[in-house]
């Protein structure tokens, strides 16, 4: 499983916009990835958030985003997430491959 996870800070009072834009976003890349994402927000600093994106295979993920950021609508999405972002702030992406997944383990 290829993992890619974001961080930024947003700024504060903007969280509501940030959870419509990436909706949005989900909405479009459903239609040319198949992918699960989570969004954290940091307890010790409200404005940092990192997204988890998780995609089968890192080629399918590579071409699906080479389609997606072809879309007008994406770029102007994307061009109202930067505008949310706290100043200085830029966005870090880290590629990983899911090795091990371990199942919680639960005593009766």
């Amino acid at each position: 499983m290829f993992v890619k996870v974001y961080q930024y800070h947003v700024q504060k009072g903007k969280e509501d916009v940030f959870i419509t834009i990436q909706g949005k976003v989900t909405e479009i890349y459903k239609r040319y990835l198949d992918f699960d994402s989570i969004y954290l927000n940091s307890k010790e600093d409200t404005t940092k958030w990192m997204e988890i994106v998780k995609c089968r295979d890192e080629n399918e993920y590579n071409q699906g985003l080479a389609i997606i950021n072809e879309q007008k609508e994406i770029q102007d999405l994307f061009k109202e997430f930067t505008s949310i972002l706290c100043d200085q702030s830029e966005i870090r992406e880290e590629s990983f491959m899911e090795r091990y997944s371990f199942e919680s383990l639960h005593s009766n």
